[in-house]
């Protein structure tokens, strides 16, 4: 099987690209990398959410060019069925798909009100009531899935779920969001990953900053 190119934007603020490329990694799928920068207009549009579309993270694998990141879960799951990005039990497969599609397209006051910056570390951040409403809904989410598998990854196994949450994981970390011993049990999880820790080295090694996702207080 030929090696993908796995195209992404910046490491440090693109949560749309940390979940392309922990899917990908988690399937086991050789890629390389290729940076769009973020001076492009257009990924500085994605990153601050004034895009109503998203093209990285954009898989191209064997002739195919794949960019939405559910739809690059999905094909990684049929190219590499052994890595368990889809659970194999049915009803888990569901589950993963449901709460992966809630992930992808919604929790808009929680991404606008607390954007990924890997770099940041924000104490005394003030989480006002629409984004706090995601967050307890997240977390239901967590809870209900860790209680019902037994953990640690949300459908027990390691998933596509658990790449689709991690950057939320990032951002509760960077704001310092108090959280209930389940979701912060989880979030240890994810954040102790190799594939995560690997991400967010290289995120802090970026150069450059998007001032307008540098949260002023």
């Amino acid at each position: 099987m030929s090696e993908a190119i796995l195209t992404i934007s910046s490491k440090n603020y693109s949560s749309w690209s940390l979940r392309g490329w922990l899917t990908t990694k988690f399937s086991g799928l050789l890629f390389s990398e290729r940076t769009v920068s973020s001076d492009d207009p257009a990924t500085r549009a994605e990153l601050l959410l004034l895009s109503s579309s998203f093209l990285v993270p954009n898989l191209e694998h064997e002739g195919l060019k794949i960019w939405d990141t559910l739809s690059i879960g999905e094909y990684l799951h049929e190219v590499m069925p052994a890595a368990g990005l889809l659970p194999a039990d049915r009803e888990k497969r569901a589950r993963c798909r449901s709460i992966s599609g809630e992930m992808h397209s919604g929790f808009a006051p929680m991404r606008s009100a607390l954007p990924m910056n890997l770099k940041g570390d924000f104490p005394n951040f003030k989480v006002w009531a629409r984004a706090q409403a995601d967050i307890d809904r997240i977390t239901t989410i967590w809870r209900e899935h860790l209680d019902l598998y037994g953990g640690p990854y949300l459908l027990g196994e390691r998933s596509l779920a658990d790449a689709m949450y991690a950057p939320v994981v990032t951002r509760l970390r960077t704001y310092h969001v108090p959280l209930d011993p389940r979701s912060l049990a989880y979030c240890d999880t994810i954040m102790a990953m190799p594939e995560l820790q690997e991400w967010i080295h290289a995120a802090k090694a970026e150069p450059a900053d998007v001032e307008e996702l540098e949260v002023e207080f």
